[in-house]
């Protein structure tokens, strides 16, 4: 069977709660969310990991999560790599990496098959893994910029303790990704949700940088961070972030992407007084059953 690769892009984590080490624990047995999207992934048939990290971090993510991983993929046959995401040629004051395009960049050297990619710190929920993986599977060499995109429904995606950033989309009758929003801010409401004094339909579809892409993507992705860098407004805060760089192939007619609905609820810490809501939920799908203790048990 050919490699369905999923890309964790995890360099930031060691900003949460202090570092790596620090990462909170969400699961009854102390399991993190990156626990569920790896389990979640190796149910769902994929055979190859890909952490990107910043090489400052790497020792710690080892030792709090790497080398248990590592046991695992040996016992159930799964490949992995590490790379890492390196400031490249930062103007003079910028602190910050280039953003999650320029991340994936140095995945061209372990990546050549179909291709996922998800933020390390969120949940996704089982289903979204089983459509990515699918999508992956069937994707046509003939069709190198045939995307994907698991949408997840606005109101499943929303923060009781402050604003959000969802990239807001639009589909067109056939499935199909017709626009894509960055929206910053967008709050619960009595009614609903409300970005900038403006209600949202919270049954629209969001982006939550959960892709399916093809290597050659990554080309592509190098060709566009050189015209960014000779392009951007402001070269100590603009970032070259997945959802402006798939949406302007978009706009310009040189990729498709196909939308995947998925209903189940993301879960994701972006604030510390969300964690304890996070940890109930992950609780209530154990005791659902979605989810066996110890985790990994039912991976055969």
């Amino acid at each position: 069977m050919n490699d369905i690769t999923l890309v964790i892009l995890a360099a930031g984590l060691g900003s949460r709660f202090g570092g790596v080490k620090q990462l909170a624990a969400v699961g009854p047995g102390g399991e993190v969310i990156i626990d569920y999207s790896i389990h979640d992934a190796i149910a769902a048939g994929f055979t190859k990991i890909v952490f990107i990290l910043r090489r400052d971090i790497f020792e710690d993510f080892m030792e709090s999560l790497g080398h248990r991983m590592e046991a695992l993929f040996r016992a159930h046959g799964i490949k992995w790599e590490y790379v890492f995401q390196e400031m490249v040629d930062p103007p003079e004051g910028r602190t910050k990496p280039w953003g999650t395009g320029q991340a994936l960049m140095p995945c061209r050297d372990v990546v050549r098959e179909p291709f996922a990619v998800i933020n390390a710190d969120d949940y996704y929920g089982r289903s979204a893994y089983v459509q990515a993986a699918e999508f992956l599977r069937a994707c046509d060499p003939a069709k190198p910029n045939a995307y994907g995109m698991v949408g997840f429904v606005l109101k499943n995606t929303l923060s009781d303790n402050g604003g959000v950033t969802r990239g807001v989309c639009t589909t067109d009758g056939r499935g199909m990704l017709a626009s894509i929003v960055e929206t910053h801010d967008i709050v619960k409401t009595a009614s609903g949700a409300e970005a900038d004094g403006k209600a949202l339909d919270v049954e629209s579809l969001v982006s939550m940088n959960l892709w399916m892409l093809t290597p050659e993507f990554l080309g592509t992705l190098e060709e566009g961070f050189a015209a960014f860098r000779q392009t951007m407004a402001n070269p100590l805060k603009d970032e070259y972030l997945l959802p402006t760089i798939i949406g302007d192939s978009l706009a310009d007619g040189k990729a498709t992407v196909e939308v995947l609905r998925s209903e189940d609820r993301w879960f994701g810490v972006t604030y510390q007084a969300d964690l304890p809501t996070v940890q109930d939920a992950i609780q209530a799908l154990h005791d659902a059953g979605v989810y066996g203790e110890p985790l990994y048990d039912d991976l055969k």
